[in-house]
């Protein structure tokens, strides 16, 4: 443990730098796979065509190792291979992936005898979406986001080998150095990032679940 505290202390400024950086290699993605996967979803849950395009391809897609992607990707956007962008393009890729199978089965797991009853009271397609399957859906949606998240956390260390500036250079300098102490707090780091975004997005779905503790 104080060769621990000894390691941080010595760069403690270049590791907080490293922890700011993973923390938004991580969850800008899963904003941005979120937000893809809402109406890719719909759509899924709507058209048997699309449903079969995402469940069959994109689970093949999926097995793409994250190494592929972050040096096949400066190729397709023209950015430098250091560059965060194909870091977050990437791991995009994967959140949504993951978001929008959730997606499809909170919108199939709402009663379709609720819409029934909504659509007789005068509710728009869109009303039932918004106000009706998306509040219903979110425990099940939640789920996949918080999967999403927890993933990229992991997946981020693994763009430390082609460069990127994050916590996963700790994993490096412990192998190069054959030093045990940066590949611990490494570990350690990646865990509680981990665990500290599973937490908040827990709380997130409570608070916007409230009926859930009231049935309970």
């Amino acid at each position: 443990m104080n060769q621990l505290w000894t390691y941080f202390a010595a760069h403690q400024d270049q590791i907080l730098g490293w922890a700011r950086t993973t923390m938004w290699l991580a969850a800008v993605p899963v904003v941005n796979g979120l937000a893809l996967a809402l109406p890719c979803g719909w759509l899924a849950h709507r058209h048997r065509v699309v449903r079969t395009a995402l469940t069959s391809g994109l689970g093949v897609l999926y097995t793409i190792p994250s190494l592929v992607m972050f040096l096949v990707i400066p190729e397709i956007l023209g950015t430098r291979i250091l560059s965060p962008v194909n870091v977050v393009t990437a791991l995009t890729f994967y959140s949504f992936v993951l978001v929008v199978r959730s997606v499809l089965d909170g919108l199939d797991s709402v009663p379709p005898s609720i819409l029934s009853t909504a659509t007789a009271m005068g509710h728009t397609t869109r009303q039932c979406l918004l106000f009706i399957q998306l509040p219903l859906a979110l425990p099940v949606i939640g789920a996949g986001v918080r999967v999403a998240a927890v993933s990229n956390v992991s997946l981020v260390s693994v763009s430390s080998v082609i460069g990127t500036a994050q916590l996963g250079q700790l994993f490096l300098a412990g192998n190069n150095t054959g030093s045990l102490p940066p590949i611990v707090l490494g570990l350690m780091s990646f865990a509680t990032i981990a665990l500290l975004f599973d937490l908040a997005l827990l709380a997130a779905i409570r608070l916007l679940t409230p009926w859930r503790a009231v049935t309970r």
